[in-house]
């Protein structure tokens, strides 16, 4: 386990204001100022991922992550072009991939310039970017610090899972907010306000009151919270909220019966569910879109199985017919729902673009048992 110590001086010159100063709290001569770190941090031959350096402003966080793992990277993007662009990267599957990875799910942003996406947003991206710099340490100075303590507890949890899937990513995450800690679950945590670092190794989470311990595994005494959330039928009008998040045209389709996942009373995720002209009794989802700010914790797919046990036993088939990346492995991956097709265009203008094909998938709402083929 390595030690780092680390002592920074700096020359003070002795200015009038300094003598000032030190005549009014009675302090002596500044000639020097001088910091002193002292903090063991894991080794890179141990198996961890995820590592967490907090503790107060001033404390020394930075300056010790700097001295374990090298210059923190930081990246520039273009302010004339869209933030996709701003990828080192010229894969777009991987790009796609890393940003719904990171709960930056809505394509419409990613068509966006960097710096007029929402903290969020932009914190999201420059996780993404993070995730494909091929860094062997990834050090992340002020995690979450410029977004609201929701939204970075969200934020922690999709970077957590992210980073989990990722096997060769190692994240070091520096803050001075403490909230993160259970949303991120880290192997370890280094305290600078004491010095002390603590190591969460495997087993059963003590924190997690409320929980049937032999069922709620973790990686150690940290356990995520739940955010909960009910599901409730909506108006049309709320579509208005989210319809600018959906990648697909803003407009609903007539006759759709409207739902809404509401967290503290507050509308986070909205789905449409209307008929299939020509099918009596066939019905399928036309929306499912979540805010930004919750999306990468799962939300939309235990939303969007919700809303399809609510709508089930009032329709012979419900079906959802996507062509989102993020939608697409969600569904794929669900024992509730069964792909039936598959097709491939090349886009609403008929023209392929850098040779990639659009994929659209249908699946169809099985609740574990058995459906028709049949498709609308």
């Amino acid at each position: 386990m390595p030690r780092i110590d680390v002592v920074n001086t700096c020359r003070v010159e002795n200015t009038f204001r300094c003598q000032q100063v030190e005549g009014m709290f009675d302090l002596p001569p500044a000639q020097a100022a001088r910091i002193e770190i002292h903090a063991e941090v894991p080794s890179l031959d141990e198996p961890w991922q995820i590592g967490v350096i907090v503790g107060p402003s001033g404390s020394g966080k930075s300056t010790l992550a700097k001295a374990a793992w090298g210059a923190m990277r930081t990246f520039t993007w273009p302010r004339d072009r869209a933030m996709i662009d701003g990828f080192e990267t010229g894969d777009i599957r991987a790009i796609t991939q890393a940003l719904v990875s990171v709960g930056l799910s809505s394509p419409p942003a990613w068509l966006r310039p960097f710096h007029v996406l929402s903290n969020g947003e932009q914190f999201r991206a420059q996780m993404a970017r993070t995730l494909l710099a091929g860094e062997p340490v990834a050090v992340v100075d002020e995690f979450t610090s410029v977004v609201d303590r929701q939204v970075a507890q969200v934020c922690a949890a999709a970077t957590a899972k992210a980073i989990r899937r990722e096997s060769g990513v190692r994240l070091v995450a520096v803050s001075c907010h403490y909230d993160i800690l259970p949303w991120l679950e880290p192997d370890w945590v280094l305290d600078m306000a004491d010095g002390r670092l603590e190591r969460m190794g495997p087993g059963v989470a003590a924190g997690c009151q409320g929980h049937d311990p032999s069922t709620r595994q973790t990686r150690g005494r940290l356990c995520r919270p739940e955010l909960r959330f009910e599901v409730r039928q909506a108006g049309a009008s709320l579509w208005a909220m989210f319809r600018r998040h959906h990648y697909l045209n803003h407009n609903l389709p007539s006759g759709c019966r409207c739902w809404a996942a509401l967290h503290d009373g507050r509308p986070i995720a909205f789905a449409a569910v209307a008929g299939c002209i020509g099918f009596a009794g066939y019905r399928r989802f036309s929306r499912v879109v979540v805010l930004p700010d919750y999306q990468g914790i799962g939300i939309g797919s235990r939303f969007r199985d919700a809303v399809a046990a609510i709508e089930m036993p009032r329709c012979r088939r419900l079906s959802l017919v996507t062509s989102h990346p993020g939608m697409i492995r969600s569904l794929e991956k669900s024992r509730l729902w069964r792909r039936v097709a598959v097709a491939w265009s090349t886009g609403a203008a008929g023209m392929k673009c850098s040779g990639h094909f659009r994929r659209t998938v249908s699946f169809v709402y099985t609740g574990g048992g058995k459906t028709i083929d049949a498709a609308c």
